[in-house]
């Protein structure tokens, strides 16, 4: 049995200030480290349930995040970014059993994080068929293309109740919550045992895991809005995509890999 786990920073239990996702900034040492704490309290129980395989995409930033050496060692690690439209999901395919999200956050235009963003600081929000869409729902449907279900959610709340509404049957470790400009989070120690507790509880249905697989739309309408005018109109050049207003440009297309490769090229 296969996993996969992307793992982001900006949902790690007591994170509240951009200094702290950057590893540029001396503070974020904190940060990385409870990150790779995380991701090893997910590898671990995942193991001791019987996987065989995990793939971990380190997903924030540079992409040089977790620290190798604090995860079991028969964990494969993907470092650095691929280049290509998968982005933090990178390394999937339909060998994987199940994928588990760490460390996720809101998405722009929501409040559920100081830090809430979707892949960016350029727009203000992605949509995805009217609804607004984070990074999570971008990667769950990234999943569902590949016919893989979604397991585990952790991060803030908002993020973990957004998974919920893709399919009530993930998984999920609410660890914080955002308050304004603050985020409101449980004990770090805490968080590590709720996500093993999580991992066993969600590995002991590994008979039954079509159950979490997140819907794939048949269509899709992507809209998204900039913070700044010109990235709308360079972004209306990409083909099939319009501007549709000063800031927004929206793009229309059946295929999900195509809504990648315009998330990719554009956002």
């Amino acid at each position: 049995m296969k996993l996969f786990i992307s793992a982001d920073i900006e949902g790690i239990t007591g994170i509240a200030n951009w200094d702290e996702a950057d590893i540029e900034k001396s503070f974020s040492k904190y940060f990385t480290e409870q990150m790779s704490k995380e991701v090893n309290a997910a590898c671990e129980a995942a193991f001791e349930a019987g996987v065989e395989d995990i793939l971990v995409k380190d997903a924030h930033s540079t992409a040089r995040n977790l620290d190798p050496s604090k995860l079991p060692e028969k964990v494969r690690i993907l470092r650095g970014w691929t280049k290509d439209p998968f982005l933090m999901m990178a390394g999937l395919d339909e060998s994987f059993a199940g994928v588990f999200f760490i460390g996720y956050h809101s998405a722009g235009g929501k409040n559920g994080n100081p830090l809430a963003h979707t892949m960016n600081m350029r727009n203000e929000y992605v949509k995805i068929n009217g609804e607004i869409a984070s990074e999570l729902m971008i990667n769950a449907f990234t999943a569902s293309y590949k016919g893989v279900p979604v397991l585990l959610a952790t991060g803030d709340k908002l993020i973990c109740e957004d998974a919920q509404k893709l399919n009530p049957n993930i998984r999920i470790v609410p660890v914080s919550e955002g308050i304004g400009n603050a985020s409101l989070s449980i004990h770090p120690n805490l968080a590590l045992q709720k996500i093993k507790e999580e991992v066993k509880t969600v590995l002991g249905d590994k008979d039954d895991l079509s159950k979490y697989l997140v819907p794939l739309p048949e269509s899709f309408h992507v809209e998204i809005a900039f913070r700044e005018h010109y990235h709308a109109y360079s972004g209306s050049f990409y083909p099939g995509a319009k501007q549709t207003g000063p800031k927004t440009v929206a793009f229309e297309t059946d295929d999900y890999m195509e809504v990648l490769r315009f998330l990719f090229f554009v956002l």
